[in-house]
């Protein structure tokens, strides 16, 4: 780790009604990163939505297990790092969802992926140490991205 970044990691539990303790969280790190009030709103929202789908699927609503944070905040980006040691899951499995369709049948939920794609400039799903699950979403300040523009 860079002198330039900072890494702070908690830990919560796997509980629904836990989940503003993880929005508050990451919402006061990205406030202190700079980013606007609606950029905060929508990292929260997608580390929200990659929690629940942990909670939901990857637990399948265990309220024993934990799920492992960490905002790491370097010069021109933010990144939040979820781990859990649940079911291993594979994203691609997931296909991209018809919002007409979905709109249309008024169907609840099914866009955690999607959204967490659009809300944040980079998605990554991997293995940490010792095989668990890791999601990790980035976001850039200010329209840097992870490589350089001509």
């Amino acid at each position: 780790m860079s002198k330039n970044q900072k890494t702070i990691t908690r830990s919560f539990l796997s509980q629904t009604e836990r989940l503003h303790e993880v929005r508050e969280f990451v919402a006061g790190e990205a406030r202190e990163f700079g980013f606007s009030d609606e950029e905060v709103a929508n990292i929260t929202l997608a580390v929200d939505e990659a929690c629940t789908n942990i909670i939901k699927h990857t637990y399948q609503y265990a309220r024993d297990k934990a799920l492992e944070i960490s905002v790491t905040r370097a010069v021109s980006s933010f990144t939040v790092s979820i781990v859990d040691e649940g079911r291993a899951f594979d994203p691609s499995t997931i296909p991209s969802p018809d919002l007409k369709q979905h709109l249309a049948h008024f169907r609840r939920g099914g866009l955690g992926v999607y959204l967490m794609k659009k809300l944040m400039d980079k998605v990554e799903y991997g293995f940490a140490p010792n095989r668990r699950n890791q999601v990790v979403l980035t976001k850039y300040r200010n329209g840097a991205s992870a490589s350089p523009r001509p």
